[in-house]
């Protein structure tokens, strides 16, 4: 249990977007991302979990760089901006992830050292094995109250699926 919620205030439900950052399905599925955001703030905590693809050579870099942007505070921002770039990503490799870093005033010398000590591997083996152990084959796909949605071969309906899911949860967790 988490442990650091007030008594009486309900616990956040967890959406995971398990993603790869050179996938352009997941660049498409950004907006969706961000509505349920929007919609739900912090009463919806959404995890990005890490799922890089072989068929993507600069995926698991990317992965790592996105973990030293969380590291650095900028999350969020930098998967965004990186997802914005996947083609130049997939021309580039490296180096588009140090520009992104620049451009949102990180520490990209410090995101050269990571991606070469290899700080954040574990994190990313983490996310993939613990997504390959629950079935996700495809980016993106979504966790949410122990249903599995696969949005890598279409987000068509995606979004009010997890908000359905997202609602019921929410109303239990209220009268709990």
């Amino acid at each position: 249990m988490n442990g650091s919620q007030p008594a009486g205030s309900p616990s956040p439900v967890v959406l995971d977007v398990w993603c790869e950052l050179q996938c352009p399905d997941c660049h498409a599925a950004l907006d969706d991302v961000r509505a349920l955001r929007a919609r739900y703030g912090d009463r919806l905590d959404v995890r990005l979990r890490h799922f890089p693809l072989e068929k993507h050579k600069h995926a698991f870099a990317a992965a790592q760089a996105a973990e030293e942007a969380l590291e650095q505070g900028q999350g969020w921002p930098y998967v965004e901006a990186v997802l914005a770039r996947t083609a130049e990503l997939g021309e580039r490799g490296e180096p588009v992830l140090l520009d992104v870093a620049r451009e949102l005033g990180l520490d990209a010398e410090e995101f050269d050292t990571a991606l070469i000590d290899g700080r954040h591997i574990l994190i990313v083996d983490a996310d993939q094995a613990e997504g390959k152990a629950i079935g996700v084959t495809g980016t993106p796909t979504y966790v949410i109250g122990g249903e599995r949605l696969d949005g890598g071969k279409s987000q068509e309906g995606l979004r009010e699926r997890i908000e359905e899911i997202a609602d019921r949860l929410l109303a239990g967790s209220a009268e709990g």
